[in-house]
């Protein structure tokens, strides 16, 4: 049986900030109709995550006009994505495959998913001059991770070591927000080890070439499923529809294989509850190693 909502107490502050990131966008000017909140899980930072992904909302937005607009919401972080999720504070959401399961049960349903299921894996950055040869290094070290429901840059990652002979308590584990902060703790010597997964470390090494000779990907799991596209349940057809169609057929036209670039996939497509099987499977196995979860 799933266990999808007691990690969520395993990942939230003790102390909950009252800030949230001001990165939505507008309705376009002169737009009427139905607003629906559209929201991706942090894949970046809230900045970055807007760079990458309003350009698809207006594609969207120019498509349905007048029926209904979709305005681009950021969480801070994942705690606080999750929180909503669960609220059911979006319309439609892009969660991770973990938070996609989760949604099910707070009504939604799946309606696409990313392509280039290849990149879903997770990598494990050590710097080049730390020694980190074997996983018996990673004993009484700490690692650094962006958060504990990111799929995965967390719990592949985990899941792994354990695969390959260490056990929970060998290493420490710090969850410090972001995909990005994970990896700079590596750099900055304050973890030995950083959990994330390739686009945030290719865009980091896009802007930063120079980190390349002083860090290394050391391991890297399997894939699994990528991430998820949701609608809340009580949507209207015609505009699910409508969003559907403008995803799955970015990749035929230059303007959405230019978004697609960013987003960095090679296309949407059609999805629904049995995409996510495996990701199940991994979900039981993964609480199998780590014990049941607080509810």
């Amino acid at each position: 049986m799933l266990c999808l909502s007691g990690i969520l107490a395993a990942c939230t502050p003790e102390k909950a900030s009252t800030y949230e990131p001001k990165y939505a966008s507008n309705a376009p000017p002169g737009q009427i109709g139905q607003e629906y909140i559209f929201a991706v899980h942090p894949l970046h930072n809230p900045k970055r995550l807007f760079e990458v992904y309003q350009p698809l909302i207006e594609l969207i937005n120019e498509r349905v006009a007048p029926a209904f607009h979709l305005k681009l919401e950021a969480s801070r972080d994942y705690a606080a994505f999750e929180a909503k999720l669960i609220a059911r504070k979006f319309h439609i959401a892009l969660p991770n495959p973990y938070q996609t399961l989760l949604s099910e049960h707070h009504g939604y349903r799946i309606l696409a998913k990313m392509g280039s299921d290849e990149q879903f894996r997770g990598i494990l950055i050590v710097r080049r001059d730390a020694n980190i040869e074997t996983f018996a290094d990673l004993k009484g070290k700490a690692i650094s991770f962006p958060a504990a429901t990111a799929l995965a840059a967390t719990m592949m990652p985990r899941l792994f070591l354990i695969r390959h002979g260490l056990v929970p308590g060998d290493f420490e584990e710090r969850y410090v927000g972001s995909q990005e902060s994970a990896i700079m703790n590596v750099l900055y010597g304050k973890t030995t080890a950083a959990g994330t997964w390739p686009p945030p470390w290719e865009a980091l090494l896009r802007r930063r070439p120079e980190l390349i000779n002083e860090l290394v990907v050391r391991w890297e799991t399997t894939p699994l499923v990528n991430n998820g596209v949701v609608v809340r349940n009580d949507l209207r057809p015609d505009d699910v529809n409508a969003v559907k169609d403008v995803l799955l057929t970015l990749h035929e036209h230059e303007r959405g294989r230019t978004i697609l670039k960013d987003i960095e996939i090679a296309k949407f497509e059609t999805a629904d509850t049995s995409s996510f099987e495996t990701v199940r499977q991994f979900v039981a196995k993964y609480d199998a190693a780590f014990g049941p979860r607080q509810p």
